[in-house]
Protein backbone atom coordinates (compact mmCIF):
# COMPACT_ATOMS: atom_id res chain seq x y z
CA UNK A 1 0.00 0.00 0.00
CA UNK A 2 1.44 3.69 -0.66
CA UNK A 3 2.49 5.70 2.16
CA UNK A 4 -0.27 7.69 3.57
CA UNK A 5 1.31 11.19 2.45
CA UNK A 6 1.67 9.94 -0.76
CA UNK A 7 -1.71 8.66 -0.94
CA UNK A 8 -2.85 12.56 -0.17
CA UNK A 9 -0.72 13.66 -2.39
CA UNK A 10 -2.69 11.19 -4.85
CA UNK A 11 -5.58 12.50 -3.84
CA UNK A 12 -4.88 16.63 -4.05
CA UNK A 13 -3.55 15.45 -7.94
CA UNK A 14 -7.00 13.40 -8.44
CA UNK A 15 -9.25 16.21 -7.12
CA UNK A 16 -8.36 19.16 -9.54
CA UNK A 17 -7.71 16.21 -12.27
CA UNK A 18 -11.42 14.77 -12.05
CA UNK A 19 -12.29 18.80 -11.25
CA UNK A 20 -11.21 19.40 -15.22
CA UNK A 21 -12.79 15.95 -16.54
CA UNK A 22 -16.16 17.34 -15.34
CA UNK A 23 -15.87 20.78 -16.42
CA UNK A 24 -14.97 19.38 -20.04
CA UNK A 25 -17.72 16.67 -19.67
CA UNK A 26 -20.33 19.23 -18.31
CA UNK A 27 -19.37 22.14 -20.93
CA UNK A 28 -19.74 19.71 -23.85
CA UNK A 29 -23.02 18.32 -23.08
CA UNK A 30 -24.47 21.83 -22.50
CA UNK A 31 -22.78 22.79 -25.31
CA UNK A 32 -24.48 20.03 -27.86
CA UNK A 33 -27.86 19.65 -25.92
CA UNK A 34 -28.48 23.80 -25.59
CA UNK A 35 -26.72 24.03 -29.61
CA UNK A 36 -30.08 22.33 -30.94
CA UNK A 37 -32.45 23.49 -28.25
CA UNK A 38 -31.69 27.11 -28.15
CA UNK A 39 -30.05 28.38 -31.34
CA UNK A 40 -27.36 31.10 -31.00
CA UNK A 41 -25.87 29.45 -27.84
CA UNK A 42 -22.09 29.08 -27.44
CA UNK A 43 -19.67 26.93 -25.83
CA UNK A 44 -18.67 29.88 -23.97
CA UNK A 45 -21.61 30.06 -22.03
CA UNK A 46 -21.51 26.42 -21.27
CA UNK A 47 -18.29 26.48 -19.81
CA UNK A 48 -19.22 29.65 -17.99
CA UNK A 49 -22.09 27.55 -16.34
CA UNK A 50 -19.40 24.51 -15.66
CA UNK A 51 -17.25 27.01 -14.01
CA UNK A 52 -19.87 28.49 -12.18
CA UNK A 53 -20.99 25.39 -10.88
CA UNK A 54 -17.58 24.10 -10.28
CA UNK A 55 -16.91 27.57 -8.21
CA UNK A 56 -20.01 27.14 -6.09
CA UNK A 57 -19.10 23.48 -5.29
CA UNK A 58 -15.79 24.45 -3.63
CA UNK A 59 -17.13 27.19 -1.96
CA UNK A 60 -20.56 26.35 -0.96
CA UNK A 61 -20.90 22.38 -1.43
CA UNK A 62 -19.73 21.14 2.36
CA UNK A 63 -22.78 23.53 3.92
CA UNK A 64 -25.06 22.59 0.79
CA UNK A 65 -24.18 19.02 2.04
CA UNK A 66 -24.83 19.50 5.50
CA UNK A 67 -28.47 21.19 4.68
CA UNK A 68 -29.95 18.12 2.61
CA UNK A 69 -28.95 15.79 5.35
CA UNK A 70 -30.74 18.07 8.18
CA UNK A 71 -27.06 18.36 10.39
CA UNK A 72 -27.10 20.16 13.39
CA UNK A 73 -24.50 21.46 16.10
CA UNK A 74 -24.89 19.54 19.14
CA UNK A 75 -26.15 21.35 21.91
CA UNK A 76 -23.86 22.33 24.35
CA UNK A 77 -24.51 19.46 27.04
CA UNK A 78 -25.33 16.75 24.47
CA UNK A 79 -22.51 13.72 24.28
CA UNK A 80 -20.07 15.44 25.97
CA UNK A 81 -17.48 12.52 25.19
CA UNK A 82 -17.38 12.46 21.70
CA UNK A 83 -15.69 16.15 21.28
CA UNK A 84 -13.01 14.26 23.65
CA UNK A 85 -13.22 11.71 21.14
CA UNK A 86 -12.74 13.36 18.23
CA UNK A 87 -10.12 15.70 19.95
CA UNK A 88 -7.94 12.55 20.80
CA UNK A 89 -8.30 10.96 17.14
CA UNK A 90 -7.56 14.35 15.43
CA UNK A 91 -4.38 14.78 17.19
CA UNK A 92 -3.20 11.33 16.43
CA UNK A 93 -3.81 12.10 12.70
CA UNK A 94 -2.17 15.66 12.83
CA UNK A 95 -4.97 17.17 11.62
CA UNK A 96 -7.38 20.53 13.48
CA UNK A 97 -10.44 19.35 15.14
CA UNK A 98 -13.32 19.18 12.92
CA UNK A 99 -16.30 20.71 14.19
CA UNK A 100 -19.20 18.17 14.87
CA UNK A 101 -22.68 17.78 13.58
CA UNK A 102 -25.77 15.44 14.17
CA UNK A 103 -28.41 14.16 12.44
CA UNK A 104 -31.62 13.06 14.44
CA UNK A 105 -31.83 9.64 13.57
CA UNK A 106 -32.36 5.69 14.72
CA UNK A 107 -30.45 5.02 11.63
CA UNK A 108 -26.73 4.17 11.86
CA UNK A 109 -24.44 6.09 9.74
CA UNK A 110 -21.88 8.90 9.62
CA UNK A 111 -19.94 11.08 7.35
CA UNK A 112 -17.19 13.96 6.78
CA UNK A 113 -17.32 16.93 4.04
CA UNK A 114 -15.35 19.81 3.76
CA UNK A 115 -13.17 21.85 1.73
CA UNK A 116 -9.96 20.57 3.61
CA UNK A 117 -9.18 19.35 6.91
CA UNK A 118 -8.64 23.01 8.46
CA UNK A 119 -12.51 23.47 7.28
CA UNK A 120 -13.48 19.90 7.79
CA UNK A 121 -17.12 18.45 9.46
CA UNK A 122 -18.29 15.36 10.59
CA UNK A 123 -21.70 14.50 10.62
CA UNK A 124 -22.80 11.74 12.91
CA UNK A 125 -26.17 10.32 13.75
CA UNK A 126 -27.96 9.96 17.39
CA UNK A 127 -28.62 6.22 16.40
CA UNK A 128 -24.45 5.50 16.05
CA UNK A 129 -23.58 7.05 18.82
CA UNK A 130 -26.25 5.63 21.47
CA UNK A 131 -26.00 1.94 19.66
CA UNK A 132 -21.89 1.89 19.42
CA UNK A 133 -19.21 1.20 22.36
CA UNK A 134 -16.54 3.31 22.23
CA UNK A 135 -14.23 1.02 20.58
CA UNK A 136 -16.77 1.09 17.53
CA UNK A 137 -17.51 4.50 17.86
CA UNK A 138 -13.34 5.28 17.37
CA UNK A 139 -13.38 3.17 14.41
CA UNK A 140 -16.61 5.22 12.99
CA UNK A 141 -14.83 8.55 13.91
CA UNK A 142 -11.45 7.17 12.41
CA UNK A 143 -12.66 6.60 9.29
CA UNK A 144 -13.96 9.92 8.75
CA UNK A 145 -11.27 11.71 9.79
CA UNK A 146 -9.15 9.28 7.58
CA UNK A 147 -11.04 11.16 4.74
CA UNK A 148 -10.55 14.10 6.16
CA UNK A 149 -6.90 13.77 6.22
CA UNK A 150 -6.48 11.80 2.82
CA UNK A 151 -8.75 15.07 1.10
CA UNK A 152 -11.31 12.62 0.08
CA UNK A 153 -13.89 15.29 1.48
CA UNK A 154 -12.98 17.59 -0.79
CA UNK A 155 -13.59 15.39 -3.91
CA UNK A 156 -16.38 13.42 -3.44
CA UNK A 157 -18.00 16.62 -2.33
CA UNK A 158 -17.05 18.65 -5.45
CA UNK A 159 -17.84 15.30 -7.04
CA UNK A 160 -21.69 15.45 -5.38
CA UNK A 161 -22.43 19.20 -6.42
CA UNK A 162 -20.95 18.24 -9.60
CA UNK A 163 -23.18 15.39 -10.45
CA UNK A 164 -26.69 17.57 -8.83
CA UNK A 165 -25.66 20.35 -11.14
CA UNK A 166 -25.67 18.38 -14.10
CA UNK A 167 -29.05 16.58 -13.27
CA UNK A 168 -30.77 19.42 -12.90
CA UNK A 169 -29.42 21.07 -16.02
CA UNK A 170 -30.39 17.24 -17.83
CA UNK A 171 -34.04 17.53 -16.73
CA UNK A 172 -34.23 21.40 -17.57
CA UNK A 173 -32.83 20.38 -21.20
CA UNK A 174 -35.24 17.15 -21.21
CA UNK A 175 -38.26 19.24 -20.73
CA UNK A 176 -37.49 22.05 -23.47
CA UNK A 177 -36.75 19.02 -25.91
CA UNK A 178 -40.15 17.87 -25.42
CA UNK A 179 -42.16 20.94 -25.38
CA UNK A 180 -40.24 23.29 -27.94
CA UNK A 181 -42.88 22.35 -30.68
CA UNK A 182 -41.29 23.18 -33.85
CA UNK A 183 -38.47 24.86 -32.98
CA UNK A 184 -36.93 21.79 -31.17
CA UNK A 185 -38.05 19.67 -34.84
CA UNK A 186 -35.91 22.16 -36.48
CA UNK A 187 -32.82 21.94 -34.95
CA UNK A 188 -33.07 17.84 -34.20
CA UNK A 189 -31.57 16.86 -37.15
CA UNK A 190 -27.96 16.44 -37.90
CA UNK A 191 -25.60 14.45 -36.10
CA UNK A 192 -24.77 17.10 -33.45
CA UNK A 193 -28.27 16.72 -32.85
CA UNK A 194 -28.92 13.48 -32.16
CA UNK A 195 -25.65 13.66 -30.45
CA UNK A 196 -27.25 16.34 -27.62
CA UNK A 197 -30.38 14.11 -26.99
CA UNK A 198 -28.35 11.38 -26.72
CA UNK A 199 -26.50 13.13 -23.98
CA UNK A 200 -29.63 13.84 -22.11
CA UNK A 201 -30.34 10.05 -21.22
CA UNK A 202 -26.65 9.50 -21.17
CA UNK A 203 -24.63 12.27 -18.67
CA UNK A 204 -26.55 11.79 -15.77
CA UNK A 205 -25.29 8.07 -16.06
CA UNK A 206 -22.16 8.16 -16.87
CA UNK A 207 -21.22 11.12 -14.20
CA UNK A 208 -22.88 8.69 -11.50
CA UNK A 209 -21.03 5.82 -12.43
CA UNK A 210 -17.77 8.12 -12.05
CA UNK A 211 -18.77 9.44 -8.47
CA UNK A 212 -19.70 5.51 -7.58
CA UNK A 213 -16.37 4.21 -9.27
CA UNK A 214 -14.27 7.10 -6.82
CA UNK A 215 -16.52 6.60 -3.72
CA UNK A 216 -15.79 2.82 -3.45
CA UNK A 217 -12.05 3.46 -4.01
CA UNK A 218 -12.20 5.97 -1.33
CA UNK A 219 -13.96 3.64 1.34
CA UNK A 220 -11.32 1.05 1.10
CA UNK A 221 -8.47 3.63 1.41
CA UNK A 222 -10.82 5.36 4.58
CA UNK A 223 -10.73 1.70 6.26
CA UNK A 224 -7.33 0.90 5.74
CA UNK A 225 -6.40 4.69 6.86
CA UNK A 226 -8.98 4.13 10.28
CA UNK A 227 -6.90 1.29 11.50
CA UNK A 228 -3.46 2.83 10.93
CA UNK A 229 -4.97 5.56 13.70
CA UNK A 230 -6.27 3.25 15.89
CA UNK A 231 -4.10 0.35 15.44
CA UNK A 232 -7.71 -1.34 16.39
CA UNK A 233 -8.82 -3.10 13.04
CA UNK A 234 -11.78 -5.08 15.21
CA UNK A 235 -13.29 -1.87 15.93
CA UNK A 236 -14.63 -0.98 13.20
CA UNK A 237 -15.17 -4.56 12.05
CA UNK A 238 -17.74 -4.89 14.89
CA UNK A 239 -19.61 -1.33 13.97
CA UNK A 240 -19.12 -2.72 10.30
CA UNK A 241 -21.25 -5.29 11.41
CA UNK A 242 -24.03 -2.80 13.32
CA UNK A 243 -24.15 -1.03 10.80
CA UNK A 244 -25.04 -3.47 8.34
CA UNK A 245 -28.12 -5.16 10.08
CA UNK A 246 -30.02 -1.65 10.20
CA UNK A 247 -32.94 -0.76 8.24
CA UNK A 248 -32.67 1.91 5.24
CA UNK A 249 -32.06 5.78 6.55
CA UNK A 250 -34.94 7.29 4.45
CA UNK A 251 -33.82 11.08 5.98
CA UNK A 252 -30.68 11.18 4.19
CA UNK A 253 -30.32 12.12 0.56
CA UNK A 254 -29.91 10.69 -2.63
CA UNK A 255 -27.26 13.17 -3.68
CA UNK A 256 -24.76 12.45 -1.16
CA UNK A 257 -25.29 8.84 -0.17
CA UNK A 258 -21.73 8.05 -1.27
CA UNK A 259 -20.47 10.26 1.46
CA UNK A 260 -21.73 8.25 4.26
CA UNK A 261 -19.75 5.52 5.89
CA UNK A 262 -22.18 2.99 4.84
CA UNK A 263 -24.57 3.29 2.20
CA UNK A 264 -28.11 5.13 3.44
CA UNK A 265 -30.07 3.04 0.69
CA UNK A 266 -28.55 -0.21 1.29
CA UNK A 267 -31.56 -2.20 0.86
CA UNK A 268 -32.58 -0.82 -2.14
CA UNK A 269 -32.48 -3.72 -4.88
CA UNK A 270 -30.12 -2.30 -7.60
CA UNK A 271 -26.82 -3.79 -9.80
CA UNK A 272 -23.94 -3.68 -8.32
CA UNK A 273 -22.56 -1.56 -11.02
CA UNK A 274 -24.54 1.22 -9.11
CA UNK A 275 -23.69 0.48 -5.15
CA UNK A 276 -22.19 3.84 -3.62
CA UNK A 277 -20.21 1.74 -1.63
CA UNK A 278 -18.27 -1.80 -1.75
CA UNK A 279 -20.20 -4.63 -0.23
CA UNK A 280 -19.45 -4.31 4.00
CA UNK A 281 -18.68 -8.16 3.94
CA UNK A 282 -16.17 -7.55 1.23
CA UNK A 283 -15.30 -4.36 3.95
CA UNK A 284 -14.84 -6.77 6.63
CA UNK A 285 -12.79 -9.09 4.98
CA UNK A 286 -9.86 -6.42 3.64
CA UNK A 287 -10.25 -5.40 7.78
CA UNK A 288 -9.23 -8.59 9.05
CA UNK A 289 -6.50 -9.35 6.90
CA UNK A 290 -4.88 -6.59 8.69
CA UNK A 291 -5.78 -7.95 12.13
Amino acid sequence: MLKIQNQIDQNKRRTWLILALFIGFIGLAVYLISGQIYPGSSYVSALLFSLVTSMFGYLWGDKLVLSLNHARLPKDNEYPDLRVLVLRLSQRAKIPQPQIHLVDSPALNAFATGRSPKSAHICLTTGILEKLNQEELDGVLAHELSHIRNFDIRLMTLVSVLVGSLSILINISYNRALYGGEDRDKQSNGILGVIGFLLIILAPIIAQLIQLAISRQREYLADTSSVDLTKNPQGLISALKKISGQANFNAASTATASLYIANPFKNQKTLSLFFTHPPIEDRIKALEKLS
